[in-house]
């Protein structure tokens, strides 16, 4: 069976590669390097030849709401169509846990990739995950000064592998529609992570300030809703292994 895999060389994508490799197959990385740009279409058609499941993990970095749902507008529209023509029988795309929940720009255009990738003809399956443990790190380098301004509330982080190795069990399973929600195995507070990040020196060292973020952040709308499976990997134990 021939996997493809939009955004094969990201932060997930590359542990969806891995994990796929380690169970037999050899899937298809679809990314700019490969020649394949999901924004314009280009070199899609030609990737997808003969593959039967899309997962997607192809992603942008901003905290726009223009920027983040003229991506994945622009990408899921152009994934989508070229899945159908394909004949592709399985498109899994990767969400947010609270993406309906919390309003945030980038959460914005993850929203219009959900609706793209309901309203397409290719059956799907979409995974609702928490934040990574690189979270805080995010967090921490968007926010400029000498003092850290993080916003409270809680979060409960999952590891970007075992993240990638879920959406590998997907992908060779049926189309589930709304697959269970994937967190991690602890709820934490989001300030409180970043002071940890800093004092194991993953950041800048600086006072972190906890701050109420309005739009649902700092009232708990990045937990997960219901029960669902978790990750192993804590965010203290993401701390203390070496980083590639």
């Amino acid at each position: 069976m021939k996997i493809a895999v939009a955004g094969g060389t990201g932060v997930v994508g590359r542990y969806v590669v891995a994990a796929l490799r380690a169970r037999g197959y050899e899937p298809a990385v679809l990314s700019r390097a490969t020649g394949v740009d999901v924004t314009s279409g280009a070199g899609l058609d030609a990737a997808l030849v003969g593959a039967e499941t899309v997962v997607d993990v192809s992603n942008i970095t901003t905290t726009s709401k223009s920027a983040a749902v003229t991506f994945f507008d622009r990408a899921g529209r152009n994934l989508a169509a070229a899945a159908g023509r394909a004949g592709v029988r399985h498109l899994v795309s990767l969400s947010i846990v609270g993406v309906d929940r919390v309003r945030l720009g980038y959460y914005a255009g993850k929203l219009r990739q959900e609706a793209i990738v309901k309203e397409g003809a290719v059956p799907w399956t979409i995974l609702r995950a928490t934040q990574f443990h690189e979270f805080a790190g995010q967090v921490l380098g968007g926010i400029p000064g000498p003092v850290a301004l993080v916003p409270s509330g809680r979060v409960q982080p999952v590891a970007a592998r075992e993240v990638g190795e879920a959406l590998a069990d997907l992908a060779l399973g049926e189309p589930r529609r709304m697959a269970p929600e994937l967190a991690g195995p602890k709820v934490e507070s989001l300030p409180d992570m970043a002071r940890r990040l800093i004092a194991a020196g993953g950041a800048r060292r600086r006072p972190v300030v906890p701050v109420y973020f309005p739009g649902g952040m700092s009232a708990g709308g990045l937990l997960p809703s219901g029960p669902g499976p978790r990750g192993a990997q804590t965010f203290d134990e993401w701390l203390a292994t070496p980083k590639a």
